[in-house]
């Protein structure tokens, strides 16, 4: 779907540019040794759960320098995942990978709403996904300064949905709230939610005004912004088959409004394989490589429904690896990659012979 005009505005370029430079900083700034830059997926690309991939810290090594030129190759981390903060996923990736990851270098599904933020500020938000209030922190670390959770409205009134009981945990993350006097402006869903129920009938309350105001049929009301931030329909866990995704939850909620309604509700995507996350994330690229003028831009994944089909429609070139989502015996995939690659060291060393033999 289409991002709104008014949601990304003109400024798009220059907003994710002052981010750059705000996360990178005068002193981390890489200084540029290659035209070669690299996007890399997580899951089923450097990690299968909680476990780095056998490749991947070859693949890392590589990039730090052992290659044949000797050249230290920028890269940067572009996932679908999220639910914590950049910091706290960037120092659990340095544990898991060996090697220091920086803030600079990671963008997750979430990311890419630091660069809209100044239309929501002062804006109650409802903010779904992760678990207890985890996300509303990363939200307001964002600079969402009104920002609630499915958890506070169940506290604030137990009957609108009776088969869940908050945990003591779940208790002392909510804000005591009054929500009969709070219109939401937007719904963002941060993360895939924990418990799709409660979600799906808290949307639908607020999006009909039955919570947050009093309940309208005519529409006179201002419409609630709708916000997913990852498409994936499946992901690959360390489980031997993928599991469904965010996208899965999108589609469960958007067959209910529907049959509620009568229609579906608009929203605004975010994720790759969406134009906005590769404007995104191919910013942070080039602020890595600065001084080159034609940056050559490498997308490395296994789901060719978000990396292959988002790096393709962005110029880039790409290359799908066979340990992840895609399995190779089920047939072609359904968006062609530049390359395909057995795993990610195979990869990296296909795109230094190709870019510089």
């Amino acid at each position: 779907m289409l991002i709104p005009r008014h949601i990304i505005g003109p400024k798009y370029g220059n907003r994710v540019t002052q981010i750059a430079r705000h996360l990178t900083g005068t002193g981390n700034t890489a200084k540029p040794r290659s035209r070669l830059a690299f996007a890399f997926d997580i899951d089923g690309v450097l990690l299968r759960g909680k476990n780095p991939l056998p490749a991947a810290k070859e693949a890392l090594s590589i990039l730090d320098g052992n290659n044949k030129l000797g050249l230290k190759i920028p890269f940067i981390l572009l996932t679908n995942g999220g639910g914590v903060s950049e910091e706290e996923r960037c120092r659990k990736l340095s544990s898991q990978l060996g090697v220091q990851i920086h803030p600079d270098q990671f963008i997750q599904a979430h990311t890419v709403l630091k660069s809209i933020v100044h239309n929501y500020r002062d804006v109650p938000v409802l903010v779904l996904g992760g678990k207890s209030d985890t996300l509303r922190r990363v939200a307001e670390g964002y600079g969402f300064q009104k920002v609630y959770t499915t958890l506070d409205i169940l506290a604030w009134n137990p009957s609108i949905w009776p088969f869940h009981d908050l945990t003591q945990e779940e208790r002392a993350s909510v804000r005591p709230t009054d929500f009969s006097k709070v219109q939401f402006g937007a719904i963002f869903v941060f993360h895939d939610p924990r418990n799709w129920a409660l979600d799906t009938q808290i949307m639908c309350d607020v999006i009909q005004g039955i919570i947050g105001g009093s309940y309208e049929t005519n529409h006179t009301r201002k419409p609630v912004d709708l916000v997913f931030c990852n498409p994936d329909l499946i992901w690959q866990s360390d489980f031997e088959a993928p599991r469904m995704g965010q996208g899965a939850f999108r589609v469960a909620f958007q067959a209910v409004f529907q049959s509620l309604t009568g229609s579906t509700y608009p929203y605004i995507q975010f994720g790759k394989p969406t134009e906005a996350t590769y404007n995104f994330a191919e910013m942070m690229l080039k602020h890595r490589l600065q001084g080159v003028s034609k940056p050559l831009l490498y997308m490395v994944g296994d789901n060719p429904e978000s990396d292959i089909a988002g790096a393709n429609a962005a110029g880039w070139k790409s290359i799908l690896v066979h340990t992840g989502v895609y399995d190779p015996h089920r047939g072609p995939p359904s968006h062609q990659p530049t390359y395909q690659a057995e795993d990610v060291a195979e990869a990296v060393r296909l795109a230094l012979e190709q870019e510089f033999c």
